[in-house]
């Protein structure tokens, strides 16, 4: 009997792919993801409260009266007593104490910007010997306690006739401002890309040219950014005017608010006290909200080359 061979068996069809439950680990990523992400935003939240809440108290006091201040501290005032802006403005001096503390900041902050960008303009771009000491001695500027420095700065400004003047003073905050605006602004430039600085000494431009119509106008957003902390730090010192400027005409904000404080002796004008207070702040929230998208493009700025 003839038998005939039988075919092989075709291999079996790969089984339709099943698909796959999520691992557990991604799912506990997650969750946990989404547990930090409700702390953060609630650690935040209390944050923001704590920070509004006082000011929004201060600015409330200012334009109530003495005994509603102590009596009833948390309710709104019963009507808007802007007669203690006035009194706090006339009577107190905070005009003559605004008007100073706009001149010396505000040639401070233009002097210090201005020596600050081009000290770190060179030591960001030009290669030389002692160039990295001179950066790493701005570095150490920064991590000198200024409260060790007031007895000898004292005898300095006294030694070149510079105490109780508001060009002594403006010195002085530049210097103190410089440090810091050298270290942020040579970290700045070094971002900044260098064939636009080429391009321009090709076509025959100057270094100065070059700083000042081609560099210094991409580096704005790091030039507001240092600008603002700046003005943070010099519109609230406190210390160095308090050594160095003891003239009552020369004084400054912080120094008017804790003489407005101290001079009430045992009858305290709080709604005067609240509304100088209020005028001092004002001008720091001011620029902060105008300026704040520059602030936080420039502090990023350096983050992505």
């Amino acid at each position: 009997m003839k038998t005939t061979d039988t075919p092989p068996a075709a291999p079996a069809a790969d089984p339709a792919p099943v698909a796959k439950a999520p691992a557990p680990a991604a799912k506990e990523k997650s969750s946990e993801g989404q547990v930090l992400n409700v702390f953060s935003h609630g650690v935040l939240i209390i944050w923001a409260i704590l920070v509004v809440l006082p000011l929004l108290w201060a600015v409330m006091a200012s334009f109530k009266t003495d005994d509603s201040i102590l009596s009833t501290p948390w309710a709104l005032p019963d009507k808007l007593h802007f007669e203690n802006w006035s009194r706090a403005w006339s009577q107190a001096h905070m005009s003559d104490y605004f008007f100073n503390t706009i001149v010396v900041v505000g040639c401070s902050l233009v002097g210090t910007l201005l020596l600050g960008s081009m000290a770190a303009y060179v030591l960001a771009r030009f290669d030389f010997p002692g160039n990295r000491f001179i950066y790493f001695l701005f570095i150490g500027g920064m991590s000198f306690p200024i409260i060790l420095a007031l007895v000898p700065l004292f005898f300095v400004m006294n030694n070149m006739a510079l105490l109780n003047t508001r060009h002594g003073l403006i010195m002085v905050y530049i210097a103190y401002s410089l440090p810091f605006t050298v270290f942020f602004l040579t970290s700045f430039f070094r971002t900044l890309p260098s064939s636009v600085a080429e391009a321009a000494m090709l076509d025959g431009a100057s270094h100065t040219r070059t700083f000042f119509q081609v560099m210094l106008p991409m580096a704005k957003p790091g030039l507001i950014s240092v600008g603002i902390f700046n003005f943070l730090g010099q519109w609230n010192q406190y210390m160095l005017p308090t050594v160095l400027n003891t003239e009552p005409k020369y004084r400054v904000l912080s120094q008017g608010l804790v003489e407005l404080a101290t001079s009430q002796g045992y009858k305290g004008d709080w709604s005067g006290l609240f509304a100088g207070l209020v005028m001092a702040m004002l001008p720091v929230l001011a620029a902060y909200i105008i300026f704040q998208r520059q602030v936080v493009a420039g502090l990023t700025a350096g983050a992505v080359k």
